[in-house]
């Protein structure tokens, strides 16, 4: 990560992330903030995103934004202005249009950008296209992984898995009883380089699912993420890869 950092950094001034919330990308923020790390980026060039966020307040310790504050980015140099958290002190939905309004600001490139439909309703396959036509929105996305096989705030069985133009949604979880506000697949799948973290046993059904199974998405969330103009990286220890044969 902070060799890919340092080389997008060559060839342009800001590095756009896209943070996730959970256990396992809270170890890799605490990593960060070590003396090993920190000082090998030039955090005054990135330029710092959510990919969803529980609607409470940001002193909530359920709050997204609070953990990557709390374990990164007090301890290093983004400048302030260049953190966009998900703001949760307004209406939900005016929430959800104030994130996607700075995103299309961010990516005007992209915000024109309209995918082929396929026949199956799967993602345009980033093998099929050719990669320097294509607009790009963040240069590292990362995501977690629930044991129902959700990521971002995209739950089995909820209709915002399959929506095609909102970059952003404010979305009521039956599931888990709970608001949020959630990026979407469509500028998701336009980042550069998408990385899914994931830890533990409890995991490794999900893991399984997603990546072996056919594409059922109402079941499987995760299988929405395939980007068009990037990469896809899953780092997975041994209890969470336990049932992905090689």
């Amino acid at each position: 990560m902070v060799d890919y950092i340092h080389k997008v950094l060559q060839t342009q001034d800001r590095f756009t992330i896209t943070l996730s919330g959970g256990n396992t990308p809270k170890k890799l923020y605490l990593l960060l903030a070590t003396n090993e790390f920190k000082n090998r980026i030039d955090w005054q060039k990135l330029h710092v995103f959510w990919g969803d966020e529980r609607y409470v307040p940001f002193t909530d310790d359920r709050n997204n934004a609070k953990m990557a504050f709390d374990t990164l980015l007090d301890h290093v140099n983004v400048p302030k202005s260049q953190i966009h958290i998900m703001r949760t002190d307004i209406d939900a939905e005016a929430s959800a249009k104030e994130y996607e309004s700075i995103l299309k600001n961010y990516f005007p490139d992209a915000a024109s950008y309209k995918p082929q439909a396929t026949s199956n309703e799967q993602p345009p396959d980033s093998r099929l296209t050719t990669h320097d036509s294509l607009p790009s929105t963040f240069d590292l996305t990362l995501l977690g992984l629930g044991d129902n096989a959700h990521t971002l705030s995209l739950f089995p069985g909820e209709e915002v898995i399959h929506e095609k133009n909102d970059w952003v949604r404010s979305v009521f979880i039956k599931e888990i009883n709970m608001q949020r506000i959630t990026l979407t697949a469509p500028v998701v799948n336009l980042s550069r380089n998408i990385a899914f973290l994931v830890s533990g046993q409890d995991k490794a059904d999900a893991v399984s699912h997603v990546l072996l199974n056919d594409y059922t998405p109402d079941l499987y969330p995760a299988q929405v993420i395939k980007p068009v103009n990037g990469e896809l990286y899953w780092f997975l220890d041994e209890a969470a890869a336990m049932r992905v044969k090689k």
